[in-house]
């Protein structure tokens, strides 16, 4: 009969925790400071949230009867952070770093690359609650590819496996990519046209990137860190309706994340300048990546945000905005790593703004972004489709 009755309880405490869980997606945030991201700030409102979608967002006070209250006076809300190209992928730490990802204020990554398979069992993975994460869209690799059948043969696998992406594929940066790379590429839009996969290129010098958007390239992966772009290059890409990622801090020293000793490091842990991938020497890319971000910027390019990195998530966030805060206010980075990255990742109908009908991906900043970047690196609380899954108060 005792065992019996704790089979019950059991039952019961199960049942409790899947009507919070539920209940957790019927949401009011009040007295917020939000930051709507597509340009409006409302200095005290409420966001209301409903089966894991926002409802609603207003000044002042709203009726919350029924809903769970968050009281976020003195922060923030604005939209969860979008990574467009950070490399993860399955494995025995995945855990750790999805939970790392999630308080840094992430709640959406589309993988850089990897094993299509490992990406989909990452996601797979958060899907059905085995780990804690963001939302993850897997990207399949195309790199291994020799001739133009290999890279049809590797989109068809995509596609067959539900992945909408390709991960990067590398274009020589200078003198240009080579006469295979193109033939190959050509086969890959060509391919990805018909499947319905997106291709993204890793174009690192104008020449690439210009030879990418020729063959219908509809993504890159990050503004070019070898040679100057001219305001009509930018226009080119406006023309084609190609979209950018930034990976601004490429070249630019990173401190304190892999070794506490005040010595200048790539973003691999190895000594900068010399382990610059490709440098020209004394990092020069860190000039070249931000003033080219602005200049695809101010061309008009959909320009969003992307690190292209695996290492700490808050130590890469902040790394990727101080160097974006070189060139853009605070304004455009809300915007470009808002909706622009949204636009990106093809769920600018879903994410990226608090607006009624989207996602209710929301994070609450203690302090005020539009004051300085810094305060985007104090992330309180973090809800992904409306349910609390960090809550650091």
């Amino acid at each position: 009969m005792h065992r019996r009755n704790s089979f019950d309880f059991l039952v019961l405490s199960l049942l409790s925790l899947s009507a919070a869980h539920l209940a957790a997606q019927n949401v009011a945030i009040t007295n917020a400071r939000v930051i709507v991201g597509s340009g409006v700030v409302i200095n005290s409102g409420t966001v209301i949230v409903r089966a894991g979608k926002i409802v609603s967002v207003s000044a002042g006070a709203a009726n919350t009867d029924g809903l769970q209250v968050i009281d976020a006076k003195g922060m923030t809300a604005m939209a969860g952070f979008i990574d467009g190209h950070r490399h993860v992928n399955t494995g025995p730490n995945e855990k750790v770093q999805m939970q790392q990802l999630l308080e840094a204020g992430y709640t959406t990554i589309l993988s850089g690359g990897g094993p299509s398979e490992g990406n989909i069992t990452l996601r797979d993975h958060i899907d059905k609650g085995l780990i804690n994460g963001p939302r993850i869209i897997p990207s399949g690799s195309i790199q291994q590819a020799r001739t133009p059948e290999d890279g049809r043969a590797a989109v068809r696998k995509m596609a067959a496996l539900g992945i909408k992406f390709t991960g990067e594929m590398r274009l020589t940066p200078k003198p240009g990519p080579t006469t295979q790379e193109m033939e190959i590429l050509r086969a890959v839009v060509d391919e990805a046209k018909k499947a319905g996969v997106l291709v993204q290129v890793h174009a690192v010098s104008p020449q690439a990137m210009l030879a990418a958007v020729d063959a219908g390239v509809p993504l890159l992966v990050h503004s070019p860190n070898d040679g100057w772009l001219t305001l009509e290059d930018g226009q080119r890409l406006v023309a084609a309706g190609v979209k950018q990622l930034s990976t601004t801090g490429f070249g630019v020293p990173v401190f304190g994340v892999f070794a506490n000793d005040n010595k200048p490091r790539f973003r691999d842990g190895q000594p900068w300048p010399d382990a610059i991938i490709e440098g020209e020497g004394r990092g020069r890319e860190a000039g070249y990546k931000v003033v080219n971000g602005r200049t695809s910027w101010d061309a008009g390019v959909v320009y969003g945000y992307g690190t292209d990195t695996n290492y700490d998530p808050k130590a890469g966030l902040e790394h990727e905005l101080k160097t974006l805060n070189l060139m853009f206010s605070m304004q455009d980075i809300i915007k470009l790593m808002g909706p622009n990255t949204a636009s990106y990742i093809q769920m600018g109908d879903q994410v990226g703004t608090l607006e009624a009908g989207k996602l209710a991906d929301i994070i609450l900043l203690d302090g005020n972004p539009l004051d300085g970047y810094w305060n985007m690196l104090n992330t309180k609380v973090v809800l992904k489709s409306g349910v609390v899954v960090v809550d650091k108060r």
